[in-house]
């Protein structure tokens, strides 16, 4: 075998390896025979809410031992095609063999850096809020330009998106947005996005001038039955109101949107779909994951002190900057990851921005630290 290929394979094994520890991988097939046994108990859907998380968790490792076990068997497999046709001087097998390694190679780390997900919300939904900074047009535009890197970015992983909330700015763009995203582990690759993001470009508004605009970015996970967040009803003022917005199929226009305001935090969640009864439902929920979000912040609170740069408003939650002018690169300041590839990050491809923030964040590692300073 030659020597890129027994590299890509030790990688290969080094993932799995990992993927095996961090499965405590000799005791999974113990567990899963346990969560089996749970499942057949004809009490069980007595409580719905204790039988769906148990039928959750279930699926969470039958999912994780039927990846790993496959792509064991694919490199094993690929392993022997290489050896089969290197014996048999077929070029193409050897070929064909050793592609298949290299996709391996990037599936078995992606499954490794997605184990790194433990985190108690990590495998929730998320809310996802977006708010235009100061600077007017240019701002509101820039908001708007990344509500449609997240969607194309949630789509294109294969996330349901749903708009809870919109308000257009004023000439263009919009003030803010809150979207509902839903799918596995949605929240534990957003969450790594929440912080100020900055655009420099030149103004597309017939200014000719250079311009920078910040908006700000936040992401809290959809809290289920099996988190208690408890919100007293004297707590909060439930305001009703007509949705208005610039047209298009997002305009709601009956007195059925939801403003829900948390008095004892200032804490102000809106929904605007349809149906009043469910806008009060998806703010309730959007208020306990403020709430929730809120507690890890007071319980992390040291942590975060190490890991995030501080300074003036405008500057010290600024994660990302993303210049248009008079160069392309978007770079990430917590990690130092950055690509030229400008128009393909504004196109929803973050995956690499937010792999290097998890496994920055797992390493332990300060946002100075990671950026290489003092």
């Amino acid at each position: 075998m030659r020597a890129d290929a027994e590299n890509t394979v030790a990688e290969i094994e080094k993932s799995l390896a990992l993927l095996r520890q961090r499965m405590d991988w000799e005791t999974a097939e113990h567990r899963l025979e346990e969560f089996n046994a749970m499942t057949e108990d004809p009490n069980l859907w007595n409580d719905p809410a204790r039988a769906q998380k148990l039928m959750r968790e279930r699926q969470v490792l039958v999912d994780a031992v039927a990846r790993y076990k496959g792509m064991a068997l694919e490199l094993s497999d690929s392993v022997e095609l290489i050896e089969l046709g290197e014996a048999e001087g077929d070029g193409e097998v050897v070929a064909e063999a050793e592609a298949a390694l290299k996709a391996l190679k990037a599936k078995a780390a992606q499954a490794e850096l997605e184990a790194l997900l433990s985190g108690e919300t990590d495998g929730n939904d998320s809310f996802l809020e977006i708010k235009a900074g100061a600077g007017g047009t240019e701002a509101c535009d820039w908001a708007q330009m990344l509500a449609r890197m997240y969607v194309r970015w949630a789509e294109a992983h294969g996330y349901t998106v749903e708009l809870q909330e919109e308000q257009p700015g004023a000439e263009a763009g919009i003030k803010s947005a809150t979207y509902q995203i839903k799918g596995p582990n949605a929240y534990g690759w957003l969450k790594s996005e929440s912080g100020t993001h900055r655009l420099v470009r030149i103004s597309p508004f017939g200014k000719g001038t250079r311009e920078t605009s910040f908006a700000a970015v936040g992401a809290y996970p959809v809290i289920d039955d099996n988190i208690e967040i408890e919100v007293n009803p004297a707590d909060i003022r439930v305001d009703t109101y007509r949705s208005s917005g610039a047209g298009g199929q997002h305009v709601n226009t009956t007195d059925s949107a939801v403003r829900i305001t948390h008095m004892p935090t200032g804490i102000v969640v809106t929904s605007s779909q349809k149906s009043q009864h469910q806008n009060r439902d998806i703010a309730m929920k959007a208020l306990k994951s403020r709430l929730y979000q809120m507690e890890l912040d007071r319980r992390n609170a040291e942590v975060t002190a190490l890991h995030e740069a501080k300074g003036d408003a405008g500057w010290g939650n600024q994660i990302r900057s993303y210049f248009l002018q008079p160069y392309q690169l978007v770079k990430d300041l917590r990690t130092n990851y950055e690509t030229s590839d400008t128009q393909g990050v504004l196109d929803g491809d973050l995956d690499g921005f937010m792999a290097a923030t998890l496994a920055m964040d797992v390493a332990g590692k300060s946002r100075a630290e990671a950026r290489g300073e003092d």
